[in-house]
This record gives C-alpha cells, sequence and structure tokens, in this order.
C-alpha cells in the first residue's frame, strides 16, 4: 500500500520486447503491467553523471525509465573511474553526458535520453525542470543543491536528494507540495548553507567509490516507488548510512514553521559563500601563479613555501621544498609561532580554495605580505610539472 498516489500515468502499451525485458518487474505484484507502463511513460532528470548519477541513471536505464535527462557539463576525468561506472578507461577526454547516454544505450536501447550539456543555472533551471516527472539530486556542492531545491519548489515537483562523504551518505526525498500533506523541501532539513570551507567536498575529502552505489541504489528506489505510487517514501524522514559501521539510521525531519517562502531563485553562489569574504578579499591582490612561483624558485628567492593540505594528501603529490602545515592548524593560530617572520610566506593547497582561507587568517595575523598561489598543486602539476600526479 503507497502513502502517496502514483505520479506518472501509465503508457498505452508494453511491446512485446519490453514485457520480455521487464519480466521480473511484471511478476511482482505490486509492480505488474500498470507500474511498468507508468515507467515506461516516467520522465527523470539526472543532475550530474558523476558519483551518484552513475549507478542512478544505470538502474534507471534497467528499470524501464522511458526518458532519462542528463544534465553535466564535465568531461570524464581518470580520477572519476574509481566510483563513477557509468564511464570507461576509453571515455576519458569524453563528455560525461555523452559517456553517459553511450552507457544507457547498452543497458537499455529503449531509453530515450536528453542531453543538456550545460551547468545548472538560476538562468535555465525552471526551462530545463518543467519537461519531467522527477528530479534526481546527487551534487556534491550546497549552491547546486539549494538552487535544485528551489527551482523544484516553484515548479511543484519531487526531487531524490542523495549525498555522500568518505564512508557517510544520506538520502531523502523532498516534495513541498505533495499530495498526503507532508510537504518538506531542503531548506525545511538544511535552513541554510555551512559557513564556507566548513564541509570539504568529495574533491577535497575523498569518497569510498562503492558507497555511491549504496547511496545510488537508494535513490533510484524511491525514484521507482514514487513513479509507481508503491510503499512509503522517504518524504519527512532521512536516511543516513555508515559503511564503516555498515548501520542505516532513520531521522524524521518536520516542516520548519520559519523556513520563508521560495518565491524566486537568488544568486546561489553568495548566497552559499563558496568561498568567505574575508578570503576573497586576502586573495584579491595576493595570489600568484604558477608560472610566477617557479620563477621564484628559479631565482634563488628566500621564501617559504606552506602546504595548508592534510597529511595523507600530502603523500599524494607535493611541491619539492613546500613544508606541511595544515589549515586547521593555522586558523586555529596553534601554528603561526612556527611561521618564519623573517622572509616571505607563500602557500598552497589542492585548488586554491583553503589556501585563501588560510591566507585571510595570516593577514589578520599581521602576516600582511603572504601570498598563496592560484589553482593550487592541481595547477602547478599542469602548468610546470606534468610528471606530478593530480587527484
Amino acid at each position: 500500500m503507497s502513502t502517496l498516489p502514483p505520479l506518472v500515468e501509465p503508457a498505452a502499451e508494453l511491446t512485446k520486447e519490453e514485457v520480455e525485458r521487464y519480466s521480473r518487474h511484471l511478476i511482482i505484484p505490486d509492480v505488474g503491467m500498470a507500474g511498468q507502463k507508468r515507467l515506461k511513460n516516467a520522465k527523470v532528470l539526472v543532475i550530474g553523471a558523476g558519483g551518484l548519477g552513475s549507478p542512478a541513471l544505470l538502474y534507471l536505464a534497467a528499470a524501464g525509465v522511458g526518458t532519462l535527462g542528463v544534465i553535466d557539463f564535465d568531461v570524464v576525468d581518470e580520477s572519476n573511474l574509481q566510483r563513477q561506472v557509468i564511464h570507461g578507461q576509453s571515455d576519458v577526454g569524453k563528455p560525461k553526458a555523452v559517456s553517459a547516454r553511450e552507457s544507457i544505450a547498452e543497458i537499455n536501447p529503449l531509453v530515450d535520453v536528453v542531453l543538456h550539456q550545460e551547468q545548472l543555472t538560476t538562468d535555465n533551471a525552471l526551462d530545463v525542470f518543467a519537461g519531467y516527472d522527477l528530479i534526481l539530486d546527487g551534487t556534491d556542492n550546497f549552491a547546486t543543491r539549494y538552487l535544485v531545491n528551489d527551482a523544484a519548489v516553484l515548479l511543484g515537483k519531487p526531487y531524490v536528494w542523495g549525498s555522500i562523504f568518505r564512508f557517510e551518505g544520506q538520502v531523502s526525498v523532498f516534495w513541498e507540495d505533495a499530495p498526503d500533506g507532508r510537504g518538506l523541501n531542503y531548506r525545511d532539513l538544511y535552513p541554510e548553507p555551512p559557513p564556507p570551507g566548513m564541509v570539504p567536498s568529495c574533491a577535497e575529502g575523498g569518497v569510498l567509490g562503492v558507497l555511491c552505489a549504496s547511496i545510488g541504489s537508494i535513490m533510484v528506489t524511491e525514484a521507482v516507488k514514487l513513479i509507481t505510487g508503491i510503499g512509503d517514501p522517504l518524504l519527512g524522514r532521512l536516511v543516513t548510512y555508515d559503511a564503516l559501521e555498515m548501520r542505516y539510521r532513520e531521522v524524521k525531519i518536520r516542516k520548519d514553521p520559519e523556513t520563508p517562502k521560495i518565491t524566486e531563485l537568488i544568486d546561489y553562489e553568495a548566497f552559499c559563500g563558496v568561498v568567505s569574504d574575508d578570503a576573497q578579499q586576502a586573495a584579491s591582490d595576493h595570489t600568484i601563479t604558477p608560472a610566477e612561483l617557479r620563477a621564484k624558485f628559479d631565482a634563488s628567492e628566500n621564501f617559504e613555501l606552506i602546504d595548508v593540505r592534510e597529511p595523507h594528501e600530502y603523500e599524494i603529490v607535493n611541491i619539492k621544498g613546500a613544508t606541511l602545515i595544515p589549515k586547521d592548524r593555522i586558523l586555529s593560530g596553534e601554528a603561526l609561532a612556527e611561521l618564519p617572520q623573517d622572509r616571505p610566506i607563500v602557500l598552497h593547497c589542492k585548488s586554491g580554495v583553503r589556501s585563501a582561507e588560510a591566507l585571510a587568517a595570516l593577514h589578520k595575523a599581521g602576516f600582511r605580505d603572504a601570498t598563496h598561489l592560484g589553482g593550487g598543486v592541481l595547477a602547478w602539476a599542469r602548468q610546470v610539472d606534468p610528471s606530478l600526479p593530480t587527484y
């Protein structure tokens, strides 16, 4: 028995080929012909063909969802292959959306795949979402999460949300206009984004590859339940998963009466403060390029290069001559006494975000001539020393 009516009306019929393909669904009484026809008629948008988007797209296609939209503007990188199972070695350098479409065609050629090879923004979100019954969001940045939420609210559409980090994952369903009165949105769970730099992305903090399958499969399960009108969806419930403990937990979500009504899309980069105002100000005229850093080395300038990443990142790749002092030790003030007073300091991290935060702290502590490396060690490896690995 479902707590919600089916999201999608059934298609007129299933072909002989479709009956044979989906036979293991058809013999489940709760799915049956009617449920499979609803899947055939469904239009589902998956945001990102990455860690969570990969298993989601594959299993939605295998389940027989008739139309799958893929929005992704990135290209396949070798570091993606550890978890983004929709892509293969031969896809490196290829647009992720195109690679995803090719893999879906191998899984189920009956699925109509619609590509949106663009970044999701306030300018296009409403238009893109309008053509779909359901949205799946597995993105790993807060600006996009709030954008997805607000666009779904404005259009009255349900969406399945998933998140992963290291060994942990979260899944829920949000639907402001749910017909059973359990209307909730992402802002009821997280009214405000965390302070900039507090929560690292998967690119900074890492993720166990197989965790994508665990959380992605739950997301697809919720999608199938919503489309066909079976079971009790995760509306008003947050499921958390700890892979190290192999434990699932459930947290009830309730409508927050203080949540302001969503009436329009906003500037989500500014709302989430991807980089704090202090960091932006500190970096505005105290950023050097990889070429400028190399020139300092070549000229044998007397300066101190500080790597503000974590020790395990330093082991992966480091710039020769850099001293490791993790960002948190600088922000807390613990490491300030270890910094040289007699020569300029250059900070670097992986991509430039964390070093900008540390730079702001150094400027406040009186190290006014400190600078940081724009683009971090990734830019150094790309532009100066291609022999170094990237991650």
